[in-house]
């Protein structure tokens, strides 16, 4: 008789435990593809490391640390989705003789405008304002400056794909800011909550001379969905290799990403 209830018991944990871990692989799919999605309706704080090696003509290691913390709100209609880059730069010496510098960059604000319903291609769109808070001349200009920025993605099966664009011009300081953005993004997630990623960030600066205007980076790397506790968390890591670059920009480029994520009801 023990013998017998010993496979019935099993498959009664079975039907009770496997709705259960399906429900945990649907909610860890859906988690990365909001932490994939710029525009999701999510709180999430990104911490985002971009290491530029052979940076400089005295060939420096740059590196940028991203506090990125997004924080949308609704009115059931559109989706106001406020993103804020404030980066922590410790920049290498210039010159034999010179100095690295540390310290904060100029803020970045970004909110985009976008529609609550549900739809196979999310949009968004908005204003963005560059302001001149750099802690010195060397991380970044003395301009205020704005512009407009549009995303656009899909997210078909396991895919998330899409990309953002933005220039800013500036409107006041003793700096001329001319810059464009591009970011594509190539996700595909696995089991486990496990992706594969490419999102470079291809940039112009169109005050430089001919020549030295582009930044092209391509590559890609991993990343990973998970929790500290009941924390959800989500880290990658890409590494870029740089096809188009001013002179002063090495070849390589790293970054690491680390995201706390609070999904509504988690």
């Amino acid at each position: 008789m023990k013998t017998q209830l010993i496979p019935i018991l099993g498959i009664a944990v079975l039907l009770v435990v496997a709705p259960a871990l399906v429900s945990l692989a649907d909610d860890t799919a859906e988690l990365a593809k909001a932490a994939q999605n710029p525009i999701a309706n999510m709180i999430s704080l990104p911490l985002q490391l971009n290491t530029s090696l052979d940076w400089g003509h005295e060939e420096g290691t740059l590196n940028v640390l991203n506090v990125q913390p997004v924080w949308p709100f609704s009115n059931g209609k559109i989706n106001f989705i406020n993103r804020t880059i404030m980066p922590v730069t410790q920049q290498p010496k210039l010159t034999p003789d010179g100095s690295s510098k540390f310290g904060l960059g100029n803020i970045t604000h970004t909110t985009f405008f976008s529609p609550a319903a549900a739809s196979p291609l999310t949009w968004g769109a908005g204003p963005v304002l560059s302001m001149p808070t750099a802690t010195d001349d060397r991380l970044g200009p003395d301009a205020w400056a704005g512009g407009l920025g549009v995303v656009a993605l899909t997210m078909p099966g396991h895919w998330v794909v899409g990309g953002l664009i933005q220039n800013l011009w500036s409107f006041s300081g003793d700096d001329d800011v001319n810059q464009f953005l591009f970011q594509y993004f190539i996700n595909y997630n696995m089991a486990g909550g496990w992706y594969v990623s490419s999102a470079p960030i291809i940039t112009a600066d169109w005050n430089a001379d001919s020549g030295q205007q582009w930044t092209i980076p391509f590559g890609g790397g991993v990343g990973k969905i998970f929790k500290i506790g009941k924390q959800p968390m989500n880290a990658q890591f890409q590494a870029f290799y740089n096809v188009e670059k001013p002179d002063f920009v090495g070849d390589w480029s790293l970054r690491f990403q680390l995201q706390f994520l609070f999904p509504k009801g988690g």
